[in-house]
């Protein structure tokens, strides 16, 4: 099927999928939705932006029987604003049917959400901690459900909860469906897996191309300056709608944000120690517009969707550089142009080759007087360097010492030698 009115969906629902502007799948939707509807388990794995989060809500609401007041459908997402994400994305889903779907994520009161679930919701979501405390308690019933999601799997299993995801597994139905999503599949994720996943069949948008188009990838040299000072250097040049920079650590989240402070420059923080009240108002000021630049560790880059991203900055190159892609995804997306800058140091040098093996096209700028130029290609000094290592070697063996010598036998060499490396220089300048 290639367009989302071919598929035959309830009614309400064509109208919701009408209304969020979708007309053709993307590719992991295209292969994934198949699997849900027909309840076969399966693995998606592509990388972010690819759409896989409708890739799973849409099949499940269109699943779900309205008619049993009970659990069909769990969700578990790693991140509190993940699952938040995802819950508001079904709520437009689910616009105009009886579909009752109900959200429990960490963070917030426990004793409240026990309350909500007086009535059995049809669909949840929710953190993997708090899922597992609502059902050992008893208060939310999954033993009904036979369709788990378990959204950005690698990342669960770096948080350390899918500890958490195999208890709540564990008292679902014995035929149990599982889909799981993942940017990366780690081998010790495997195990988990196979647990539950009898021969899945796995879908690998393994795109040639692992980022968006109309995004372009500047490579900027820290050189003597204080890395923060560059930044600013950047910040002057841009003008983003919305600029992401990201750190690696939650203490770098907090001295850039204090330093970009300290220039008068308002920016907003996303990071794991913020607290859950602090969290919940900051993305809503992210929301609001209240912000042009936002700090962010790599959270933000696979737990959260922030919309009208135009820019992203590497202040730092992430440790696993896997989350280069996610973090470049979060912009350029629905077909908008975007800018991704990066940051670096002559020591990272082999972590920019590596990036470059994943398919980024870099283009290597400099900053003079306030604006972006175009910088000779990083690897010519190298290639210098060789050239002439080549050429002095070339002349030391066509040049011997003489058997008998004479006074300024050494001047001689020396001349000879010089004139055979400059004949090479130039045969080399020309290849």
């Amino acid at each position: 099927m290639t367009k989302f009115n071919d598929y035959p969906f309830k009614p309400f629902l064509q109208e919701a999928v009408a209304k969020l502007g979708f007309q053709e799948p993307t590719p992991i939707q295209k292969e994934m939705m198949p699997h849900i509807l027909k309840g076969s388990s399966a693995i998606g794995q592509s990388h972010t932006g690819t759409g896989k989060t409708h890739s799973f809500i849409i099949p499940i609401v269109e699943r779900i029987d309205v008619e049993k007041k009970e659990v069909q459908a769990v969700i578990a997402a790693p991140t509190r604003e993940l699952g938040t994400q995802i819950y508001n994305e079904i709520l437009k889903l689910v616009e105009g049917s009886d579909i009752e779907v109900k959200s429990f994520i960490g963070g917030t009161d426990k004793q409240r959400s026990i309350n909500k679930l007086k009535t059995q919701p049809h669909i949840v979501i929710g953190t993997p901690g708090r899922l597992k405390d609502l059902v050992s308690e008893n208060a939310l019933l999954v033993h009904t459900a036979k369709i788990l999601v378990v959204d950005e799997a690698d990342l669960a299993f770096d948080m350390g909860f899918i500890e958490e995801i195999d208890q709540v597994a564990a008292k679902m139905q014995e035929k149990l469906e599982m889909y799981v999503f993942s940017a990366t599949i780690p081998e010790k994720l495997k195990p988990f897996l196979k647990k539950y996943m009898e021969s899945p069949v796995h879908i690998n948008i393994g795109d040639k191309r692992p980022t968006a188009e109309g995004l372009d990838f500047y490579l900027v040299p820290v050189r003597s300056k204080k890395k923060v000072e560059r930044l600013i250097e950047v910040m002057d040049i841009i003008n983003p709608y919305l600029a992401i920079i990201f750190v690696n650590t939650r203490t770098n989240a907090d001295y850039v944000a204090t330093e970009l402070s300290k220039k008068g420059i308002r920016v907003g923080r996303v990071h794991g120690d913020l607290a859950p009240r602090e969290r919940v108002k900051m993305m809503k000021q992210i929301r609001d517009l209240e912000f042009q630049y936002i700090v962010a560790t790599d959270l933000a880059a696979r737990g959260i969707d922030i919309q009208g991203v135009s820019h992203v900055i590497n202040y730092e190159l992430p440790e696993d550089l896997e989350f280069f892609i996610h973090r470049v995804g979060r912009t350029a997306r629905a077909g908008m142009k975007g800018l991704a800058i990066t940051l670096f140091k002559p020591e990272e040098e082999d972590a920019i080759v590596r990036v470059e093996k994943m398919g980024i096209p870099f283009q290597q700028k400099d900053i003079v007087k306030g604006e972006f130029v175009d910088l000779k290609e990083r690897h010519s000094r190298k290639n210098r360097v060789r050239t002439a290592n080549e050429a002095d070697t070339k002349a030391k063996s066509m040049v011997h010492k003489p058997k008998a010598v004479k006074p300024g036998y050494k001047k001689k060499m020396k001349w000879k030698m010089d004139e055979i490396k400059k004949v090479e220089r130039r045969k080399n300048r020309k290849k």
